[in-house]
């Protein structure tokens, strides 16, 4: 069974709702109802929530850069030192 419900929002909240709704071809209602329902995964975030989330996307994109092995490692300490 539905129901209606009145939110109060921004108006360029809901004009931007409303764009993204067309975009996605569906109505706001059906939007809102699906954003509900995907519950935990679009739960409002705190900034360092959102900064952490960059940044781990940042880094999984980033190149990954060649380590040396401990040996490696090693000889070269030996040979800046001693030489």
């Amino acid at each position: 069974m539905k129901t209606k419900l009145t939110l109060t929002v921004k108006k360029n909240i809901i004009e931007s709702a409303k764009r993204t709704a067309k975009n996605k071809g569906i109505s706001l209602s059906q939007m809102f109802e699906e954003i509900c329902q995907e519950g935990r995964s679009n739960q409002i975030k705190t900034e360092p929530q959102r900064a952490a989330e960059r940044l781990l996307q940042k880094i999984e994109k980033a190149k990954s850069i060649k380590s040396k092995d401990d040996k490696e490692l090693i000889k070269s300490h030996v040979k800046r030192k001693f030489a």
